[in-house]
């Protein structure tokens, strides 16, 4: 056996003994690449490190394990030293070669890390083109997914993978709250404002973890990748990230408040939302509005933010935590006259108020905004009800 296939084997554990992990379900996740298995376009799982694409692909597998054979599923994590040096199709040439599978025979592709590889949008292609297969493929650089996609219009799909949300954290702790124990709902979800949502972090409270997990981004996904040299500048900027949290964000400013110049800034910015640890939300408007007003930046996950910051200012973490919630429909944000309302996504209005009540001009704006719904978010049960996927 080649040290190739070999490591494949590692991969792949199901070809020889029956696969049952322990998986905690994210039905949302799992549902979607459900619908999606027989069709044609690529699934790209996009995500923060560490929210879980590794675990949602192998229950996949699981599930698909009942209905196909076991030598039609491939897993590979392509950042393996033992697979850099091949290409992707001289490992699916071994993979096919393992089991005598004919070039016509259907296959499912389950490739990890796939921003290892430079030509791997190339490589994605000409799978898609060439073989009978089903290509799932992780990556947790949103900059090589857009890449990635410019080679693969019309041929992949894009699956964003979020830390866990509210009912997620009470699954993964075991936790059977009923709606009419009030004190219990708060008590639980004042918990996952200080710890957040990463799976590991939610299971062990390890902060050393967390750290470890920041510290990794910062020198692997950003300092390797793009060759910056100065780590304290770097770190720096990510605290003042955070702590801007549910905020107006001005490159100009945090350029002056870092001693940098504007160009830096914006270099710094950029890095850290291709990690997806940050998000940006625009203005509502036309095009020339919202390319001139600021943008409001959000953390992937609360609990990297109270890292950095601590816990406090909790109507901040809140509105952080209702932005993931309706970050699917592309939120923006409502500017009028010096007032600011938070979510605008489709028709419906979304306004965060955290153990408060909309007063003043903010509530004028609110009462005559022209939309279709309007909501006022402001406790755990308004959280909880608030749903608006389509």
């Amino acid at each position: 056996m080649t040290d190739l296939s070999e490591e494949l084997f590692k991969f792949n554990p199901w070809w020889e003994k029956e696969f049952a992990p322990q998986i905690v379900s994210r039905p949302f996740y799992e549902d979607y690449l459900s619908r999606n298995t027989e069709t044609k376009p690529i699934i790209l799982i996009a995500g923060l490190r560490r929210t879980g694409k590794t675990t949602l692909m192998k229950a996949h597998i699981r599930k698909l394990l009942k209905e196909v054979e076991a030598k039609y599923l491939f897993y590979a994590s392509l950042d393996s030293l033992v697979l850099e040096n091949f290409k992707v199709s001289e490992i699916l040439r071994e993979y096919r070669k393992v089991h005598d599978l004919r070039i016509d025979e259907k296959v499912y592709l389950f490739l990890d890390e796939v921003g290892y590889r430079d030509t791997i949008h190339q490589e994605l292609k000409n799978l898609y083109d060439t073989e009978n297969v089903k290509i799932f493929a992780s990556s947790s650089s949103a900059s090589i997914l857009r890449d990635t996609g410019a080679m693969l219009t019309g041929r992949s799909k894009i699956l964003e993978v979020l830390p866990l949300d509210f009912h997620e954290f009470l699954s993964f702790r075991k936790i059977d709250v009923l709606r009419a124990e009030t004190y219990l709902m708060e008590k639980y979800f004042e918990e996952y404002m200080k710890i957040g949502g990463m799976p590991e972090y939610v299971l062990t409270e390890d902060v050393e973890y967390l750290d470890n997990l920041v510290e990794g981004i910062i020198y692997r996904d950003i300092m390797a990748q793009y060759g910056v040299r100065n780590v304290s500048s770097l770190r720096d900027f990510f605290r003042l990230l955070m702590e801007r949290a549910g905020k107006q964000f001005s490159i100009n400013k945090i350029a002056r408040i870092m001693g940098s110049s504007p160009d830096t800034a914006r270099r710094y910015t950029d890095y850290f939302l291709q990690t997806y640890l940050i998000y940006f939300v625009e203005r509502c408007g036309k095009l020339n509005e919202r390319l001139r007003s600021p943008k409001k930046v959000y953390c992937a996950d609360v609990g990297i933010r109270n890292l950095v910051t601590g816990f406090r200012d909790k109507g901040a973490i809140f509105e952080n935590l209702v932005y993931l919630k309706v970050r699917r429909q592309q939120p923006c944000y409502v500017y009028q006259d010096g007032i600011e309302l938070d979510f605008l996504t489709g028709d419906t209005l979304v306004e965060v108020k955290y153990g408060q009540e909309l007063s003043g001009k903010q509530k004028r704006l609110f009462d005559e905004f022209a939309c279709n719904k309007k909501i006022v978010v402001g406790d755990v049960h308004d959280y909880v009800k608030l749903n608006l996927e389509s």
